[in-house]
């Protein structure tokens, strides 16, 4: 969907595309974000919107088309950087309208948190329930230290 949506690419092409080489690179070579931080994004959306829409199927029936695009996912991003836009990718919502108009900005979706390896701002969940959760149990530590076991 979108205006790119006869255009195919992956997430290094959509950085590109969208400015985020310009910004994490140099004036002698593009740069690239450390992971593939649309993919990654993006993939969180989707998991976040088919919640959201399982949630809403639970109240009135009926089926949800959600829609994602990795262009859309790097405007977001590129939202919060001051001079630099993806404005040319269009308005279209990276998990549909709702998104856009839900964002009131990077810290509503962070928190911080003690570990044993320093201080670490992280994503929240991006869902709730009434008596669930409100954040993770315990901070991440150090590679390795966890027995692969289920707790």
């Amino acid at each position: 969907y979108g205006p790119w949506s006869e255009r195919r690419g992956f997430d290094s092409l959509v950085q590109v595309a969208t400015g985020i080489a310009a910004v994490e690179g140099s004036m002698e070579q593009p740069g690239a974000l450390p992971a593939q931080a649309l993919d990654h994004g993006t993939g969180y959306l989707l998991a976040a919107e088919v919640l959201r829409a399982v949630r809403e199927q639970s109240y009135d029936g009926g089926s949800r088309c959600v829609r994602l695009a990795l262009a859309r996912t790097a405007q977001w991003l590129m939202e919060g950087v001051p001079g630099e836009s993806a404005g040319a990718i269009g308005g279209y919502g990276a998990a549909g309208q709702v998104t856009q108009a839900a964002y009131d900005g990077p810290d509503a979706w962070l928190a911080e948190t003690d570990s044993g390896i320093g201080r670490l701002r992280y994503a929240r969940s991006p869902v709730s329930f009434v008596d669930g959760p409100v954040d993770w149990a315990r901070p991440p530590g150090r590679w390795g230290v966890d027995s692969a076991r289920w707790e």
